[in-house]
């Protein structure tokens, strides 16, 4: 049986998935609603948000991901950092699953990846779980109602949380995996109910296809100037370091907050909506994303509550770190209802520095800007990936390793280009552990944070005085404005400054041992700004 609405000649029978149950088509929200309460998936919360559990898998299983190595994919995929799997094993995947789902109901949300319409890349998402179907839909872009009538898939993604893969037979690590196979335009996900997966198998496949059409994929928020989308700024991070809070600017129009493309028409988003850790989430630092907690069809996923009031705890990480909610990009006010900027101005790299070492904001020349792009330093922040239960100093390349299907320096020389095209300013800015490392110091303000990336965006650092920092070769801001000033010199915020020297040493030598696998494959001005 059919439900909802889909183009006529591009139903799941057309794409060879046949034999099924019920087969649920573009859902609404309410309706998605009530076939997830129906069928015992989670609970209504309050203000008639969706509470959720993913049981083992509370966040993405990295390890768990592979590409298909077929010919046309076989010169253009970085595999020291992608999981090859053999074409026969995805097929006997493919096949296994579709017979997992014999006279099972599904629900299928046809939908946008990409605001610009020249970029975009039409997704079918075909999941058991009705709440996934919800999450993907505020996460994705949401077609017209009539424009469902004609839609195409050019990708399609099965999701089968209750599949178990057999590594011998699958060809995979685990039974749980996650493959995308390029030229069949298709991606299976099996064994894990966590959400985010399928938002950043999308991701990952953008990342694949856009460099060869001059767009630049970017694991970044962004924003604008209101009124002004020319003024535009990027923020890269991986989850954890401040994406989402930090472009979230009441000052500005929040265009998205985790996944655009800088293309040669300006920057767009990904999505359509957000997916916002909520772990010590107040109203008073994110007054925005914590309404949101309360909004209609917000998946809250993993968090403890009260189960007589159904009142959320944000600081019970209890069942995970990586707690999160899910909501549609127009439940923030100042939200772009576009998710076009033009040509960012400014280009921020966001860190969380476990070690206690970096200043809170740094300002780079573009070979600078590449070098700490390549590097992509940060701490893996607890919950986000299984196994992390505590901050992690790690180097992910491009601030998303795990989502980068080609070499770092295509990605590298792509936001390069860029920069030298559009005269991007780039700072560097550490949301990390000021005053000692990870265990003895504290988090970094993030008020301090806001007044310096407010300094950096609206041309106050332009007329304060710099300082040139003896380990990374940065300049630092001496005195800003409104911060105080102690934060803007990192060794002194240490109780021992030959401690502190001999932890930046310590992250200067892992900075030039990481970066040395670059040396070979970049430009000479590059090379000039790699320290250690």
């Amino acid at each position: 049986m059919t439900i909802g609405r889909v183009n006529r000649e591009q139903r799941l029978e057309d794409q060879g998935i046949t034999g099924l149950g019920t087969v649920h088509y573009n859902l609404t929200e309410p309706a998605l609603m009530e076939a997830a309460v129906a069928r015992g998936e989670g609970h209504l919360g309050q203000g008639g948000t969706f509470l959720v559990s993913t049981g083992a898998f509370t966040g993405r299983s990295p390890k768990d991901k592979h590409i298909v190595r077929t010919p046309g994919v076989e010169d253009s995929v970085w595999w020291e950092n992608n999981a090859p799997m053999a074409p026969d094993a995805f097929e006997r995947l493919h096949a296994d699953m579709l017979a997992h789902m014999k006279g099972r109901d599904v629900f299928v949300q046809d939908l946008y990846a990409g605001a610009d319409p020249a970029h975009r890349l039409d997704v079918r998402v075909v999941t058991e779980l009705a709440w996934h179907g919800l999450f993907i839909r505020h996460l994705l872009r949401r077609p017209a109602r009539a424009e469902l009538d004609g839609f195409v898939p050019e990708y399609t993604i099965i999701n089968c949380p209750v599949f178990k893969a057999d590594p011998a037979r699958h060809g995979c690590r685990s039974d749980t995996v996650i493959a995308l196979n390029i030229e069949q335009k298709l991606i299976l996900i099996a064994n894990t109910e966590y959400s985010g997966e399928n938002k950043k198998s999308v991701f990952t496949l953008l990342n694949y296809l856009l460099p060869d059409k001059g767009v630049m994929p970017m694991h970044c928020s962004a924003n604008h100037a209101a009124g002004d989308p020319a003024d535009t700024a990027v923020f890269f991070g991986l989850s954890g370091t401040g994406k989402t809070t930090l472009s979230a600017d009441p000052a500005r129009v929040l265009i998205g907050d985790d996944e655009h493309g800088w293309s040669d028409r300006g920057t767009f988003n990904f999505e359509g909506g957000c997916y916002a850790k909520t772990i010590n989430l107040s109203p008073e630092a994110e007054p925005e994303i914590y309404a949101t907690t309360r909004r209609f069809a917000t998946v809250i996923e993993n968090m403890v509550h009260d189960p007589d009031t159904l009142e959320l705890d944000f600081e019970d990480d209890s069942l995970t770190a990586n707690m999160r909610c899910a909501y549609p990009l127009d439940y923030i006010s100042n939200a772009s209802d576009t998710g076009l900027g033009g040509h960012p101005r400014n280009v921020v790299m966001l860190t969380c520095d476990a070690f206690g070492v970096l200043p809170p904001i740094a300002r780079l020349t573009p070979a600078q800007a590449m070098y700490h792009f390549l590097s992509g330093f940060t701490s893996k922040v607890a919950g986000t990936e299984r196994g992390v239960t505590e901050p992690s100093p790690t180097f992910s390349t491009c601030f998303g390793a795990p989502f980068m299907p080609r070499r770092p320096e295509v990605y590298g020389k792509l936001l390069q280009e860029q920069i030298a095209r559009h005269g991007a300013a780039c700072w560097l800015v550490n949301t990390g552990w000021t005053g000692g490392a990870y265990g003895t110091g504290r988090r970094m303000p993030i008020k301090a944070t806001r007044a310096l990336l407010t300094a950096a965006l609206d041309g106050t650092l332009d007329a304060v005085q710099f300082r040139k920092d003896p380990n990374f070769g940065f300049e630092v801001p001496v005195d800003v404005p409104g911060v105080d000033g102690a934060l803007l010199d990192p060794r002194g915020t240490w109780a021992d400054g030959a401690a502190y020297d001999a932890q930046a040493q310590k992250l200067v030598t892992m900075f030039a041992e990481n970066f040395a696998q670059y040396v070979p494959h970049i430009d000479a001005d590059v090379k000039a700004a790699a320290i250690g």
